[in-house]
């Protein structure tokens, strides 16, 4: 009988730009850990289905599950990186067409289903921290230690605007960019919810340095 431990798996979720993924990326690298950011899968998959042409209120389901077939990811130095067709997309799937597309393509059950699994997959070997929506509900309910992301809508929309940007906003830039991520947390609630065993961290008043720490002495008791 093997006696080998089955891998770490640390789960990162909450609303849109509550910075799980640069969070998640930071906690991995003080633990020794590799970060793999399930919302890039998502974009791989939207930018695939981009390339068709046509526009997303003409996708359907299974197009874009074919369209998924073409993305895969590797392992790199610290974290999983997409590719499509084999080639490395990450700047691709930052841009605004992507970013407009990929609610309707997150939606999407099949989709969910195929892009869990490959989670679940690709996690199988590797001690990893992962971050998305639902990682520690419907992808990995047994995980370790599962964390739950908040800040309010205002707070989110600064930070995103000045890593977007490299400056603080104007108030207009605030209050639209404060609005789309109120929409995106209507659009995202049904799949964006904290699993029961999780760990609420409100990052509002605190430095990013300031919840990796609290996150990373959580896994150390865990680990």
């Amino acid at each position: 009988m093997s006696s080998a431990k089955p891998p770490l798996v640390i789960t990162i979720d909450g609303p849109a730009a509550s910075g799980k993924s640069s969070t998640a990326q930071m906690v991995a690298a003080r633990l020794g850990m590799r970060h793999l950011d399930s919302g890039m899968i998502y974009r791989s998959v939207t930018a695939s289905r981009l390339r068709a042409g046509d526009s997303s209120e003409h996708w359907t389901e299974p197009s874009v599950l074919a369209a998924a077939e073409h993305v895969t990811v590797a392992l790199g130095d610290t974290s999983f990186r997409p590719l499509l067709d084999g080639a490395d997309c990450e700047s691709t799937i930052r841009g605004e067409a992507v970013t407009s597309a990929v609610s309707l393509v997150a939606k999407m059950p099949q989709v969910r289903i195929w892009v869990n699994a490959l989670i679940r997959t690709t996690a199988a070997s590797h001690d990893i921290v992962v971050d998305g929506r639902d990682m520690g509900t419907a992808v990995f309910p047994d995980a370790r230690l599962k964390v739950w992301l908040v800040a309010l809508p205002e707070v989110r929309a600064r930070r995103r605007i000045l890593q977007r940007t490299g400056r603080a906003p104007n108030a207009a830039e605030l209050a639209a960019e404060t609005a789309e991520l109120e929409r995106r947390d209507v659009m995202d609630s049904r799949q964006t919810q904290p699993a029961p065993d999780a760990v609420w961290l409100d990052t509002t008043g605190i430095t990013q340095d300031e919840q990796v720490a609290q996150i990373v002495a959580l896994a150390t008791e865990r680990r």
